[in-house]
């Protein structure tokens, strides 16, 4: 029987698809390193997106194909499985912000279906896959997200200039509403608003993020064009119900991310359908196949589908948003799924390089 070799292994496992992607491993330049060395088998696996909960069935999975080839050299073979989370490109004009990496725009274009729990959910779910991530609260008349974290205290600044992100559930937060008092109505008009949304996102010392997510106001208004103008966006994401009329504006939103040039890594179908945890009874209470038929569309990916739960609201009111409150519920589940596929298609774009050149200064001398 003739040895397998480290280059057959490599091609082998480079064949492997990622459920996240869509691509196959070696299409991601996912495996770094394959050694054979007098029968000690290595494998490194590197994920540009955080996937710690996928890591140990990738391995077994690497294991498996592996084991096609030669079942003994499995049976001892060491996968590591890691996660290197890189800076992409963002849309023409903008640079990537100072202490974050990728920022990740939570859009739906209406109000009411559930996208600044979307956001609080996503945000938590790519800190608990093993990133450093960060949510900035965009909605400056209707801040949501103190209430859903927990917290609402005055930021902190060390040196007099830039304020401190306050921290709940291991992210780094920023809202209006920690420099108000709740009941607070906000009645500016567009460039207050628009000032505001640039001093919480620039005059924040955001600590070394590998995400920050953007829970952003409904619509495609003064915000939405800042946002698209001024603000360094890897991406965008679409939260709908199945419901028609969301649907109509949700196609809204996207359609204003394509004119800024800023990619939708896909349609997040919140409220998609409700089974009675007291008999399983099923109902589609704001339609079906909705956010699928818009993905289909505009041949984006449906990121995912997260059921009408009571709990999800509960969580939220209580400061404790599901992924953290109950991570082994199936809500959390499909929102960790959707933070995976998030962040797989955000690492399929450009990288930037910007930061690895240093910046050209000329003088007299």
């Amino acid at each position: 029987m003739t040895a397998v070799t480290a280059a057959q292994i490599q091609q082998s496992v480079e064949s492997i698809a990622d459920p996240h992607s869509g691509a196959a491993l070696g299409a991601a330049k996912a495996v770094r390193g394959v050694s054979l060395d007098n029968g000690a088998l290595r494998v490194d696996i590197a994920l540009g997106y955080p996937a710690r909960s996928w890591h140990p069935a990738l391995a077994d999975q690497v294991k498996a194909r592996i084991g096609e080839l030669d079942a003994a050299l499995a049976a001892a073979a060491e996968v590591t499985v890691t996660t290197k989370v890189n800076t992409h490109s963002v849309q023409k004009g903008a640079k990537p912000l100072r202490g974050v990496k990728n920022i990740i725009a939570v859009a739906s274009g209406k109000g009411g279906v559930g996208k600044s729990t979307v956001a609080a959910n996503l945000a938590l779910a790519l800190s608990t896959e093993g990133a450093r991530a960060g949510i900035l609260d965009a909605d400056i008349h209707g801040p949501s997200q103190p209430r859903m974290m927990g917290v609402n205290q005055k930021p902190e600044s060390k040196d007099g200039r830039s304020m401190e992100p306050v921290l709940s559930h291991g992210l780094q937060t920023m809202s209006i509403g920690f420099l108000i008092d709740e009941e607070t109505p906000m009645i500016w008009r567009g460039p207050m608003v628009t000032q505001a949304l640039e001093q919480l996102l620039k005059d924040t010392a955001w600590d070394n993020l590998d995400y920050l997510v953007i829970d952003l106001p409904p619509g495609t208004g003064d915000i939405q064009l800042t946002l698209a103008q001024k603000v360094p966006v890897t991406g965008a994401v679409i939260v709908t119900t199945p419901q028609d009329i969301a649907l109509l504006d949700a196609r809204k939103a996207y359609k204003m991310f394509e004119k800024v040039e800023i990619p939708v890594f896909g349609v997040v179908e919140n409220m998609s359908g409700h089974v009675c945890p007291k008999c399983g009874h099923a109902e589609a209470v704001f339609g079906a196949g909705g956010g699928e038929r818009m993905a289909r569309d505009y041949g984006v990916a449906l990121l995912g589908k997260v059921p009408l739960a009571m709990k999800v609201r509960e969580d939220a009111d209580g400061g404790r948003p599901t992924v953290t409150a109950d991570p082994e519920h199936p809500v959390a589940r499909a929102y960790l799924a959707i933070a995976r596929t998030t962040a797989a298609r955000l690492a399929a774009q450009r990288k930037d390089y910007s930061a690895a050149f240093p910046d050209i200064v000329v003088q007299n001398t």
